[in-house]
């Protein structure tokens, strides 16, 4: 009798097993993107290469994009080395030149592809040390016109320019697409100036983290509102990754302040935003449009 009873609840626990593995595989299928093709702006930089990485593990056909063949064809063999049955285009595009995603745009027919994702990813890297020193322009007080417009014209309206154009295209198509828009934690939160400051010099020559770059990411999210209201019927859905700070050759005095404003008490490693981007991009966000993801440690909460 013992053993008869042991027998059927090994049964039934082998049952309930096998269904709940059935279960975990297909919510997993909601992440396949068998078939599909992504296009990545700023494909060549830091976080674009991990995108691509996450989009080719998921199935999809990558083109990577960036004004920079060079740095085009070192992303090329970095690529290959994880993914050796390379599905991955690379393609030198301007995200401030309408004529240049156009091109792209067609080439992308004449490849006889569908396009079902777009990642705004460009940007002109705001690091305070990217300025003169000598002359203070990353303070408001004395900020070029010129850098202003560079970096709005790459990171906002670049990103306005590839939502036009290739939003536009997938809005032709019953199945619609995906864009998302790379912002930051300095999306919903301003920089935090103190972590630039340096002893001995007076306030008014420290260097800062430019306000383009806080316009620029709140920009990107009042951009992700608007076109997810205005497409929604097109079954396009657009949501916003906030990144915080990622782990790049950064300055020891420079690490140990930030980490004192993070909760997790580190930055975060570059290869932590992928599994983001393969929730944003698949049908496992089916559900989630007009939404910014913020994933940062926790900075912006304090």
């Amino acid at each position: 009798m013992i053993k008869n009873d042991f027998k059927l609840k090994a049964k039934y626990f082998l049952k309930r097993c096998l269904a709940k593995e059935s279960c975990n595989m297909s919510g997993l299928k909601s992440f396949d993107l068998t078939g599909k093709t992504a296009l990545i702006t700023g494909g060549a930089g830091l976080l674009g290469l991990e995108h691509a990485f996450a989009l080719l593990e998921c199935g999809s056909t990558v083109i990577l994009t960036d004004n920079c063949l060079e740095s085009l064809n070192k992303s090329k063999e970095d690529i290959k080395k994880r993914f050796p049955e390379d599905k991955c285009i690379y393609l030198e595009m301007d995200v401030t030149e309408t004529s240049s995603i156009i091109h792209v745009n067609k080439l992308i027919t004449d490849f006889n592809l569908n396009l079902d994702i777009l990642i705004n990813n460009a940007a002109i890297d705001s690091k305070v040390d990217n300025y003169s020193k000598l002359t203070n322009s990353t303070r408001i007080e004395n900020f070029n016109l010129s850098a202003w417009n560079k970096e709005l014209n790459v990171g906002l309206t670049g990103a306005f320019l590839c939502t036009q154009i290739f939003g536009t295209e997938m809005s032709q198509k019953k199945s619609g697409g995906v864009i998302v828009n790379i912002a930051s934690d300095l999306s919903v939160i301003a920089p935090d100036q103190r972590l630039y400051k340096k002893k001995s010099i007076p306030d008014h020559l420290q260097s800062v983290k430019p306000v383009t770059y806080s316009v620029i990411k709140h920009g990107l999210i009042g951009l992700t509102k608007y076109t997810a209201s205005y497409w929604a019927e097109k079954n396009i859905r657009c949501n916003a990754l906030s990144p915080g700070g990622i782990a790049h050759e950064q300055g020891i005095e420079f690490v140990k302040k930030i980490n004192r404003t993070i909760p997790l008490e580190r930055m975060a490693r570059k290869n932590e935003y992928r599994s983001a981007i393969q929730f944003l991009c698949s049908d496992a966000s089916s559900y989630m449009t007009g939404q910014n993801l913020i994933i940062d440690g926790g900075r912006s909460i304090l």
